[in-house]
């Protein structure tokens, strides 16, 4: 029981207005209010009133109201980003006075549309680099995709570090080292050449664990981009494109299953134009990667890049040879039946190769790879060839008659 009704009970109990007035300190009007009010309402009366007013002229209109929560349901329709940031975004290019990302925020809760998330890493906490410029970092990686009937394919993603821009989507069955070769040739057609690139450890990347540069390490030496890789089980290090495979998975779970792979080829070249031409990212101040893209010259690779070195210890075979895997191709380097058994040392600097035996420090051979053939023949030596006499023509030889 409040006190209101307190002081109107003492008064219905026969005290005088004056002496309850004064028994609870309020004054004898404010006691002629309650009673006044009491008569006219009952106990409801005595309830305080609230004070909001019935009307505010800076509330949201409902029409705009209406389109943030057909826009939220639109974008979670089509397997888009519907938060608060996004929704902002679209309205920014439909009104000319949007409403600002806490208010849309707050009708989306207001509307329980929102689905409350456990509680994460503060994102501040995170420590981002960005590239300066446009083709200064290019990331790069592959993810699975299912077909409308079970069968896995991967599609190889690269994208543009300093603007989200997405250079290439493409699928295959499988992707492999050639594959990766090739189509970062094709995006280098179209884009340019990039000043680096930011891989995970996948063997169709590198194999720098396993010896010898692959065919993707070796294009990036001779074109004089500079390699880098995130630490093995850190995909942090390629944020960017890990957050471009959600992102792309999202969006293909929101349409029916590719049935073939030119089908899902084709998704793939539509989503590609919504993420780079329509799609406002909030990591770029709710610009189109497109535009962040063309705004600034575009870096270039350093040709002085250092190149690959290593060296490498084995024995010369039976057959007087060793290899040296390169660019995925085994090379056959030749040094002859007589130091077969010796254990040598190669000193190696992108195609140029010294063989030095470990034991005497003696330089067998120094050669420069042909990449194009796996063996590498000596060649032949100055002077006489074996079987022939000193005067340089084969034993039997007979000079025709005159």
């Amino acid at each position: 029981m409040s006190k209101q009704q307190v002081i109107v009970e003492a008064v219905l109990a026969g005290k005088s207005q004056r002496e309850v007035a004064r028994l609870y300190g309020i004054s004898q009007p404010r006691v002629s209010q309650l009673m006044a009010a009491w008569r006219a309402g009952g106990p409801q009366a005595l309830e305080p009133k609230s004070r909001r007013p019935h009307t505010n002229p800076n509330a949201t209109p409902p029409q705009v109201v209406d389109r943030i929560l057909q826009l939220r349901a639109q974008l979670i329709a089509d397997g888009c980003d519907a938060g608060p940031h996004t929704i902002a975004g679209i309205l920014d290019d439909e009104m000319s006075s949007p409403p600002g990302i806490t208010t849309i925020w707050r009708i989306l809760t207001r509307a329980g549309v929102i689905t409350p998330e456990p509680r994460k890493r503060p994102k501040r906490s995170w420590t981002r680099f960005t590239a300066d410029l446009p083709n200064e970092c290019w990331q790069a990686d592959f993810t699975h995709i299912a077909l409308a009937d079970g069968t896995d394919t991967e599609v190889l993603l690269f994208l543009d570090d300093h603007s989200r821009y997405l250079l290439s989507a493409t699928a295959h069955h499988r992707v492999t080292g050639r594959i990766v070769v090739a189509t970062f040739r094709a995006a280098c057609t179209i884009h340019g050449t990039p000043q680096s690139t930011l891989t995970d450890n996948g063997f169709v990347f590198t194999t720098r664990f396993r010896g010898g540069p692959n065919g993707f390490e070796v294009l990036l030496a001779n074109l004089g981009i500079t390699q880098k890789n995130g630490s093995p089980n850190h995909p942090q290090t390629q944020g960017k494109v890990e957050r471009l495979n959600a992102t792309l998975k999202k969006w293909l779970k929101a349409r029916p299953p590719a049935a073939t792979l030119q089908a899902l080829q084709a998704l793939l070249d539509e989503f590609t134009d919504h993420y780079n031409h329509r799609r406002k990212h909030r990591s770029l101040n709710n610009r189109r990667p497109a535009e962040v893209y063309a705004a600034r010259a575009k870096a270039t690779p350093e040709h002085n890049a250092g190149g690959h070195f290593r060296i490498r210890d084995d024995k010369v075979h039976a057959s007087g040879s060793v290899t040296l895997r390169r660019g995925g191709r085994m090379h056959h380097i030749k040094l002859g039946m007589e130091h077969a058994g010796t254990h040598v040392r190669m000193l190696i600097h992108d195609l140029h190769v010294t063989v030095i035996n470990r034991d005497t420090g003696e330089i067998l051979r120094e050669l420069t790879i042909n990449p194009t053939k796996d063996s590498q023949p000596r060649g032949v030596k100055p002077g006489p060839r074996p079987g022939h006499r000193k005067g340089g023509m084969p034993k039997g030889y007979k000079f025709p008659k005159k």
